[in-house]
């Protein structure tokens, strides 16, 4: 393996923010000290990869989890895991940085990579905006920043847009499944339950205080969703067998009138730049008559 420069990891200011030209601050508050641009990058979530090649960073990207499919070539790089990266195989490919979600980073994979003196950049996307403002990051890192402002630009303007066609519509009850069994959805402090809010939906979790609360079918019941969103996919999403299993509750507004729908987990569970094609189609399904209407428009 190549010899190390110095470069390592302080404690910082807990926020996102350029200190010096390159010195930055991640998610957890770390401050992270480049030496030079990073040449060969590990990404640990798909919505990070999917970040990078949006700026046209693809040929930095050295190593990926086995759940990062989008953009097809992001399927040829080399798999290091995901929720149990294999360090071994992070510490082969040589990297210059590692960046990492806060959700599913543990705490021993940092610590390790601390030891090793591998600069890991966390991020955590705890509101919309995060996702562009992370772009943004990235391409300050990467000094690839008329590229990732010009993306984050775009980003802005499609949710601006998206959000000015929701505003004047009816609030209607959402019920966004996050996971079935347990029941885990999305509350204050999660980008989705913003979204939800942004397509002109009023999630029935929003008192829950927290970002992925647990709901019990008394809770679901008292709410009474109008509309229930099943994310689904090949690496996450609920099964067919548990969407039916809801048709049972005969008594929700949702089931009444039929309202159970999918929506792709890769466009809205992930907080990358697609996120515009995940917020486009929960507004769909949220009010179809937006959808109606915009279409009706075009020439």
């Amino acid at each position: 393996m190549k010899k190390r420069r110095p470069q390592g990891i302080l404690t910082g200011m807990p926020f996102m923010a350029n200190v010096t030209a390159r010195t930055f601050v991640d998610d957890l508050g770390r401050k992270l000290y480049l030496a030079k641009t990073p040449g060969r990058i590990v990404s640990l979530a798909p919505s990070i990869t999917e970040m990078l090649f949006s700026i046209g960073a693809e040929d930095l990207v050295v190593g990926v989890t086995q759940f990062c499919d989008y953009p097809p070539e992001a399927l040829r790089k080399p798999k290091v895991g995901y929720a149990h990266p294999n360090i071994e195989s992070i510490v082969a490919l040589e990297p210059d940085l590692v960046v990492a979600p806060r959700e599913f980073l543990r705490a021993d994979v940092l610590a390790k990579l601390d030891q090793l003196k591998i600069p890991a950049l966390i991020l955590e996307a705890k509101t919309v905006e995060d996702i562009p403002s992370h772009i943004q990051t990235l391409g300050r890192v990467l000094n690839r920043e008329p590229a990732a402002n010009a993306v984050a630009t775009d980003l802005r303007q499609h949710l601006a847009r998206i959000k000015s066609r929701a505003e004047s519509l009816p609030r209607v009850r959402v019920l966004y499944v996050l996971n079935s069994q347990p029941l885990i959805t999305v509350g204050p402090g999660s980008f989705i339950h913003q979204l939800i809010g942004l397509a002109g939906g009023s999630n029935i979790a929003a008192d829950s205080g927290e970002p992925y609360p647990r709901l019990n079918m008394e809770a679901v019941l008292q709410e009474d969703p109008e509309v229930l969103v099943f994310p689904v996919g090949k690496a996450e999403g609920i099964p067919e067998s548990e969407q039916q299993v809801w048709t049972r509750w005969t008594t929700l507004t949702a089931v009444k009138r039929g309202r159970l729908h999918r929506i792709p987990a890769d466009l809205l569970n992930r907080p990358g730049p697609r996120i515009v094609q995940g917020l486009e189609s929960l507004l769909n399904i949220i009010h179809p008559e937006a959808a109606e209407s915009a279409s009706a428009a075009r020439p």
